[in-house]
């Protein structure tokens, strides 16, 4: 019996050519073809989707710190090794601190309080599948976001959720420079 989840990880050269346009832009925004996106690239639907709802989410009214908050979030909520170490690195890039890394990396809030909001709200979004309480929009609240900003984190989690889903899934090889952030859940 073959292994049905044997997905490549495609390059630039060996990618459909319906993904490529979206594997130049990812290349552009990183440097390199993240592993990740070389195997969702099995699908032009979807990595043209998920290029398209990133761009849109990284241009949203929240910094890129606190973006990369609610990514680390969904990653290790919905327990996707590859994307809790992109994410790891990437927030660490952003400037957010080892210590509030390492807390989301352990499911706990971190100390500063916006980010801590955002863990929250993400966390409930993906356990809680959007049914959210009064108690989840006041904390979000009360740490200085807005109504809009909510749905902004929804439109996170929404692309989030597709990579962590096909990240694990496809379970493409971890790229050299995330190496250090591996995680086991």
């Amino acid at each position: 019996m073959t292994n049905q989840r044997n997905y490549p990880t495609y390059t630039m050269a060996s990618a459909p050519e319906n993904s490529k346009p979206a594997l130049e832009q990812l290349q552009k925004a990183f440097g390199v073809v993240p592993n990740i996106a070389g195997a969702i690239a099995n699908s032009p639907k979807l990595i043209n989707s998920l290029v398209g709802v990133f761009q849109q989410v990284h241009s949203s009214s929240l910094t890129e710190p606190e973006i990369q908050i609610v990514l680390l979030t969904d990653a290790v909520t919905n327990s996707c090794t590859y994307a809790v170490a992109f994410h790891t690195a990437l927030a660490l890039q952003a400037g957010v601190s080892s210590a509030e890394t390492g807390a989301i990396r352990e499911l706990r809030a971190p100390k500063d309080q916006r980010f801590a909001a955002l863990f929250r709200l993400a966390r409930n979004l993906i356990e809680k599948r959007g049914h959210l309480g009064e108690e989840d929009f006041a904390s979000f609240f009360a740490a200085g976001f807005t109504k809009e900003q909510v749905l902004e984190v929804v439109a996170i989690v929404a692309a989030s959720t597709i990579t962590n889903y096909a990240g694990t899934i496809t379970h493409p090889p971890l790229d050299e420079p995330f190496q250090p952030y591996a995680w086991r859940g």
